[in-house]
This record gives C-alpha cells, sequence and structure tokens, in this order.
C-alpha cells in the first residue's frame, strides 16, 4: 500500500532496515515520557523486542506497520504513526478495529502533524475494507497525544488497566467510526 502525500507530509512503511531511524527518535527523554517514564531505548531494545514487534504485525497490503512521516519538501524525518489491529498482542486481536499510535521529535511538537499524519494514514488504510473502527491508547496524563485523538474526531470509551507483552500501563482509549 501507498499513502498519498498530505498537504505538507510523505510516508513510507518502515521495516527492519529502520533500526537506526526508530532508535534515533527514542533518544529524547521527552519522547518517552509517557511511554516509559523518560528512559530513551537502546539499540538492543530496537533490535530484540522492536523490530520483532513491528514484524509480527506489519502487512504492506492492509498497510500495518510503522509508518515514516517526513517532510514533503525537506525529507526532514518527523515521526511516525502505527497501525495494527486493536488487541493485537492477545488472543483476541479485533481486526475490524485499527489501533493507530504516533511518536514524534520534539521539535515538530505543536505543529499539527501528528494530526495531519494520523488522518491521512487512517483514510488511507481504512478505504475499501472490513475496518468499523479506528482507535488510540495514551496514559490519561499523555495531553499531546488526547489533544490528537479529539482533533481526528475520536471520543472517550474508557480507562482501563490495557495489558501488554511488554509492560501493563493505565490507558485511555479512544474511538471513532470509520465513514464509507
Amino acid at each position: 500500500m501507498k499513502i498519498k502525500n498530505s498537504e505538507r507530509l510523505k510516508f513510507r512503511l518502515m521495516d527492519s532496515n529502520d533500526t537506526q531511524a526508530l532508535w534515533q527518535l527514542d533518544q529524547d527523554p521527552e519522547v518517552m515520557k509517557y511511554l516509559n517514564g523518560g528512559t530513551p531505548t537502546s539499540m538492543e531494545q530496537v533490535h530484540e523486542l522492536l523490530i520483532p514487534r513491528m514484524e509480527k504485525y506489519r502487512d504492506a497490503k492492509k498497510g500495518w506497520g510503522i509508518w515514516q512521516v517526513s517532510d514533503k519538501n525537506t525529507d526532514e524525518y518527523l515521526g511516525w504513526v502505527l497501525v495494527r489491529p486493536m488487541a493485537f498482542f492477545t488472543s483476541t486481536p479485533d481486526f475490524k478495529d485499527l489501533e493507530l499510535g504516533w511518536r514524534f521529535f520534539q521539535n515538530s511538537w505543536g505543529k499539527g502533524y501528528a494530526t495531519e499524519a494520523a488522518i491521512a494514514i487512517k483514510n488511507a488504510v481504512t478505504a475499501n475494507t472490513e475496518v468499523t473502527h479506528v482507535s488510540a491508547l495514551a496514559v490519561a496524563d499523555n495531553l499531546g497525544s488526547i489533544s490528537v485523538m479529539k482533533k481526528m474526531g475520536m471520543k472517550f470509551v474508557r480507562a482501563y488497566l490495557h495489558k501488554d507483552p511488554i509492560g501493563d500501563f493505565d490507558a485511555v482509549h479512544y474511538q471513532m467510526p470509520v465513514s464509507k
């Protein structure tokens, strides 16, 4: 799947050759604040945890995976948007509800890039599919991510303990129906 450029951004599905780019983004403690308390990701963690997890849900035809987001004029790497079925790492993944997640370099915060990218990617990966909903999760204190969810049109669903093989966390779940 290819995703058309948005007004300011271009997109590329990342793969196992993108370890340096994935690692680079995780080196800012502020970027990692709501993910693990601010600890930068090691290159070993990228190789042994992040890449293998990504490869499990990555499906280029369906658009599932991690989409690199870059400035379409300068090629500057701004961050990424994740797409995978909700509850993917459980025994009952929901293939009709796609989870979106995002991570952007701090110098790109507050410029609308995450919202613009998430909307463009959501529209592309849900077109002509059986997907009925799009969801996003965050910790309740992550007001920046929650703002992106609301700007996309997502509504609060619930607060709960999100279970994940790499660590459980108190999450807020936002969701929106996919309009066809």
